[in-house]
Parts: structure tokens; C-alpha cells; sequence
């Protein structure tokens, strides 16, 4: 088998690639600057090392057997993947991470996340090259948001609890509050309902909630009565496709239901347990945490913290969710 890798050289690949894109062994001789015998006992040395024919001795042009359009393929794909780990590196080098990965909560704004994406894709140097930094978007619920952060498996985490303890090694900024409204469709028994609701009024029907997606940490619940039969959902999108088609009542962001609230599509409900505004902010693996990925503070983390010091930034990940209620998967 290391007989094998080793044959499978980049020069050996480029050989291949050279040969079947000029059509015969002399042409490729002269574009690689060698003499044909010498590149046809390379290609020998190839077959021999692989164990198979990699092209038709009988035809006069460098005709290649399905094997050797196997290796062609792979072969070309293989140069490409190090042709772009080289410019990967090669950016690294400059600052810019390999890989970044923000973890958002289903209550901020999808489209606003998608545009900071078009914006960071956007990104050119003097030399009019991208940084060339692997985005990756994760959607976190509640503690998993926390515990993708602080597991490394996120670098930056947008819609987190400010309520949360204090973390070595993150830092943490606000993002903003969110109001949330009890909402019922038009025709659910509570809708008709006068006055605040009292929590025995919630407790005789169904509550739709979001399952936290903490794997390890403790997982949140929120707003849900002992004992009350429960729809639990993945999303906060599909929490509100489950209210609106009147499979239960529960507390969403005023913002993400604005819309249906003004068509009359939902109904938002009055109740008498106390309700303060979600205080919610961002935060970040400043330092090295026992399992660290990478050095903190790159170039492509740092353009993400500039965009969310704004706060026309911070309020549309917050406020702009018409037309934008597919869950990011």
C-alpha cells in the first residue's frame, strides 16, 4: 500500500494529465521538457507500482484504459484540492482563519445572517484576492448555543442569554432585547378569551416549545407549566407553522410573528404572569480554552465582531424577519 502512495505524486498526477490532454506521449515529452523514453518508463513505473494498464499500448495515441480515466479524474481532482490547501495556507499565513464557524438562535434573522455572509464573501485584498476563510453557519437552540461555543465546535455565537454565568475565555457583548407575545391562531379556544390569561387558562391546552439543543450541558426550559401537554419542535420557525395551523399557544418573538400579528393570521394574547423583554447578546472564544482550535482573533473572526459593533447590525439580526421564516438547517 505505501509502494502504491508513494507512486501517487503530484508530478506523477501532472504527468498523467499532461499525457491525455495532448493526445500522444512525444507531445507531452516536449511540453514537460523530457525525452519520451524517459516518460514512458515513467508511466511504467506508475502502472507497475499501481498494478494495472493505464494506457492502450495498441492504439499509436495515448489512448487511456478505464483505469487509467479513473486516475485521470482522481488525479486532477486530488491537484486541484492541493492547489486550493496551498492557497488556504497561504492565506492562514496572512491572518485569516481556514475555517470559521458561526452559530446563530432561531430567533435572530436569517436573511440579515446571510447578508454579513454575501458581505464576507464580498471581501478583497489589494491583490484582489478573497480571504479564502471556510464559513460555517450552525443553528443552536437555548444552551446549545453555549455549548457549541464554549465546546469550540462554534467560534462566535449570536442570540445567546446575557443571563448566563460568565465563561473563561469568552467574551460577551449585547445584542439587543426581544419582546415576546403569547400568540394564539384566530380560532383557538384562547383567542376568544377576555382579560390577561391566568396560567390555569394556559394549562388546560396544548403549548408548542423548541427543543434546546444542548447535547451536554443542562438544557432550558422556558415558559412551560408542570404537567402541561406539550408540542415540542426543532425550530422557532416551526414553532410558529405549528401555531398557525392551530396545534397549540406558546410565547415567539414579536418580531418573527409581526406580520401574521398585523393580517390577523395569529393572535397575540394578554397574559398575567410576568413577561420581561429577552436580553440577548454575542459572544466569542477570546482566549485558549482547554480545547483550542486555532488562534483567537483572526482576521475573518474580527471582521464579523466590526459588523456586530454596529447597531443598525445588531437590531436587524433582531427585527427583520418578514419573507425570512425558513429555519437554517
Amino acid at each position: 500500500m505505501s509502494t502504491r502512495r508513494n507512486a501517487l505524486t503530484p508530478e506523477a498526477l501532472q504527468m498523467m494529465d499532461t499525457i491525455a490532454r495532448s493526445g500522444s506521449f512525444a507531445a507531452a515529452a516536449r511540453e514537460l521538457g523530457r525525452v519520451p523514453s524517459a516518460l514512458t518508463y515513467s508511466v511504467r513505473q506508475l502502472e507497475d507500482a499501481l498494478d494495472v494498464l493505464l494506457f492502450d499500448r495498441r492504439s499509436r495515441q495515448a489512448r487511456l484504459t478505464a483505469a487509467g480515466e479513473e486516475l485521470l479524474a482522481e488525479g486532477r481532482r486530488l491537484l486541484a484540492e492541493m492547489d486550493a490547501v496551498a492557497n488556504r495556507v497561504r492565506r492562514v499565513a496572512t491572518g485569516w482563519e481556514s475555517e470559521l464557524t458561526v452559530a446563530a438562535d432561531g430567533v435572530v434573522s436569517r436573511l440579515t445572517l446571510f447578508e454579513l455572509v454575501e458581505g464576507f464573501y464580498g471581501l478583497r485584498d489589494e491583490a484582489g484576492q478573497a480571504p479564502g476563510t471556510r464559513l460555517r453557519l450552525r443553528s443552536e437552540v437555548l444552551a446549545g448555543l453555549w455549548e457549541a461555543l464554549v465546546s469550540g465546535q462554534a467560534d462566535l455565537a449570536i442570540g445567546v442569554s446575557m443571563n448566563s454565568p460568565a465563561r473563561s475565555g469568552i467574551e460577551l457583548r449585547p445584542l439587543g432585547e426581544v419582546e415576546f407575545v403569547y400568540a394564539v391562531a384566530p380560532h383557538h379556544p384562547l383567542a376568544a378569551a377576555d382579560g390577561p390569561l391566568s396560567d390555569a387558562q394556559l394549562m388546560g391546552h396544548r403549548a408548542v416549545a423548541v427543543a434546546d439543543s444542548a447535547q451536554r450541558m443542562s438544557p432550558v426550559t422556558v415558559n412551560l407549566l408542570p404537567g402541561q401537554d406539550v408540542l415540542t419542535v426543532p425550530t422557532m420557525a416551526g414553532k410558529i407553522e405549528a401555531l398557525l395551523r392551530c396545534l397549540g399557544s406558546g410565547f415567539v418573538p414579536e418580531p418573527m410573528v409581526r406580520e401574521h400579528l398585523r393580517t390577523g393570521r395569529l393572535v397575540a394574547k394578554p397574559v398575567q404572569r410576568a413577561r420581561v423583554a429577552a436580553q440577548l447578546g454575542y459572544a466569542w472564544r477570546a482566549g485558549r480554552t482547554p480545547q483550542p482550535r486555532k488562534a483567537p482573533q483572526g482576521l475573518a473572526l474580527q471582521w464579523w465582531l466590526t459588523q456586530l459593533d454596529s447597531a443598525t447590525t445588531r437590531r436587524a439580526l433582531l427585527e427583520r424577519h418578514a419573507g425570512m421564516l425558513t429555519p437554517l438547517e
